[in-house]
């Protein structure tokens, strides 16, 4: 099948066990060396990463140390990256995102409270934005968990610390007037559709079975397809809605999701440390 094609074609896939969930990983953008390393050290279970562990996994994708070495030097140079004795950490805007990935895999470390039932809104006030400035308010507005309720609307239950992701707030600010405690009869229905979440869940619980597959029989043949799943379970991790349990099902399959997504972890390090096994060896 047409959809099936670009995971089937690039990775080993003898049983399509990968097929499944091939619109999800193929939904990641072709990895250059720089959101190879970017990813990298955003995932990483450190703050940083030496260089060594870094040319290994980007090997696996067929990119050269030299390569490597460039992309490092000009991360460093654009504040996104800094360097320590051949160990590189994350800087600049990429520090914030860092802390909206372990937000969304780690879930005691995502700033929540006891939901009084109320919701925050937050009313667009400008009469006249640039096209730049309104896509910036759309990034902040998704960090921040926000649905869109009319055009300039954004609202969500008021249940998250309201100074996490600074940097993101301060999007919000500039381009709108921002109110909590207010009161809401939104229909159980409509806050379903409002939120995605029907559809989210679905696709968590395919990453859920994607994941398990893997783990049982562990992706030797493509290792490059392993930092791919995780990839795209990170993503959708930021898609979650953190919604208050009111709010939610029962069986809601974040916490699931992110259980299975750290046991994989282990394989990603298997792989980074065999990679780097190969990489010292040659």
């Amino acid at each position: 099948m047409p959809e099936d094609a670009g995971v089937s074609a690039a990775f080993p896939d003898p049983d399509g066990r990968r097929a499944r969930v091939a619109d999800l990983v193929d939904r990641t953008r072709p990895l250059t060396a720089r959101s190879v390393l970017a990813s990298a050290l955003l995932g990483a279970p450190r703050s940083g990463m030496p260089a060594a562990d870094l040319v290994a996994l980007a090997a696996l994708f067929g990119i050269s140390a030299g390569a490597v070495r460039t992309c490092l030097w000009r991360m460093v140079s654009d504040g996104e990256l800094t360097t320590d004795d051949a160990t590189y950490a994350l800087a600049g805007h990429l520090v914030e995102r860092r802390r909206r990935n372990d937000e969304a895999a780690w879930p005691d470390q995502t700033p929540s409270r006891r939901w009084d039932g109320t919701w925050e809104l937050a009313v667009v006030s400008l009469e006249r934005r640039p096209a730049a400035d309104r896509l910036a308010l759309r990034r902040a507005a998704a960090a921040l968990h926000l649905a869109e309720l009319r055009e300039g609307v954004w609202t969500r239950p008021d249940n998250l610390d309201p100074d996490r992701l600074p940097g993101s707030r301060a999007v919000l600010d500039r381009q709108c007037v921002r109110f909590r405690g207010a009161a809401s009869d939104l229909p159980a229905v409509a806050t379903r559709a409002l939120f995605g979440l029907d559809e989210w869940a679905h696709d968590a619980h395919r990453l859920v079975a994607a994941l398990t597959d893997e783990l049982a029989a562990p992706p030797d043949e493509a290792p490059a397809y392993a930092f791919l799943l995780s990839i795209a379970v990170v993503r959708h991790l930021l898609l979650d809605p953190v919604l208050p349990a009111e709010l939610l099902d029962p069986d809601w399959p974040a916490d699931d999701l992110r259980r299975t997504y750290h046991r994989f972890g282990e394989v990603i390090h298997r792989l980074l440390t065999r990679g780097r096994g190969r990489a010292t060896d040659g």
